[in-house]
């Protein structure tokens, strides 16, 4: 049985992670699930957008304990691939041409944590749980958390919410830019799904640029970036895409 539920409806593309039992805690089969999901939707011409989220009320509970244990008694060679994957899954979502964006509520803990440190985009119930809490059991993060979150929230935040484990809301998250939109759980299902369907409903040549362009400033200087942003603006207003959108912008000016 899949542990990522893959669909497709009105544009969007829904991976959910499928072990609500274990509030969809992450084995070795479902971060190569999950990447393969994220990477098979990003390249098709029908998705628009990607949506992550898990299934029975949460969102990512990090990782399977007993998954973790039996890896952990055949050796590192064994247990590698359990974070090999779930790095992938992670990984691919910088590289997926459109946006992917994570519905967090519920659990989002550990691995789960870190899963939303990679998403695009990032909307939150109001009650949700969130805490990188690997050191609460003499661990270290396994998922990008040291690496992500301090590009994410700067040295000070992010130290001291590893090293706390400190718990977050919805609204913490919010707040800290680690979430662009937090709902109370009543109005979270309501309004994550208008916020979707109109990023689905954008022009995809512009998001996918628009998305590729933010990524690749990531890893460049200003002057670099700019100049990526200029060639690509002048492209895109120059093709049938762009040009479309110019004459649609005049006609509403005028």
């Amino acid at each position: 049985m899949s542990v990522v539920d893959v669909t497709v409806s009105d544009g969007i593309g829904y991976a959910t992670l499928n072990r609500p039992q274990q509030m969809n805690a992450v084995t070795a089969e479902l971060g190569r699930e999950l990447a393969e999901a994220i990477g098979t939707l990003g390249d098709s011409a029908d998705v628009n957008v990607i949506v992550i989220r898990g299934a029975g009320g949460n969102f990512c509970a990090g990782g399977d304990f007993a998954e973790v244990e039996r890896l952990r008694a055949d050796g590192p060679d064994a247990l590698r691939p359990l974070f090999e994957n779930f790095r992938d899954a992670c990984g691919v979502v910088s590289t997926c041409p459109v946006p992917v964006v994570a519905l967090v509520e519920g659990v989002a803990m550990a691995g789960g944590f870190e899963l939303m440190q990679a998403a695009d985009v990032v909307l939150v119930s109001d009650d949700a749980r969130i805490s990188d809490n690997h050191i609460r059991f003499g661990q270290i993060p396994g998922g990008g958390s040291t690496q992500r979150l301090p590009r994410l929230v700067g040295r000070q935040q992010a130290l001291g919410l590893l090293l706390g484990g400190d718990r977050l809301s919805g609204l913490d998250a919010q707040r800290l830019g680690l979430a662009y939109r937090s709902w109370p759980a009543a109005e979270f299902d309501s309004e994550a799904a208008a916020f979707v369907s109109k990023l689905a409903g954008r022009d995809r040549s512009a998001v996918t640029k628009i998305k590729s362009l933010v990524h690749q400033a990531l890893s460049k200087s200003l002057d670099d970036g700019l100049d990526l942003e200029l060639d690509a603006v002048v492209g895109h207003i120059s093709g049938d895409a762009g040009s479309s959108g110019v004459a649609t912008f005049a006609t509403r000016r005028q």
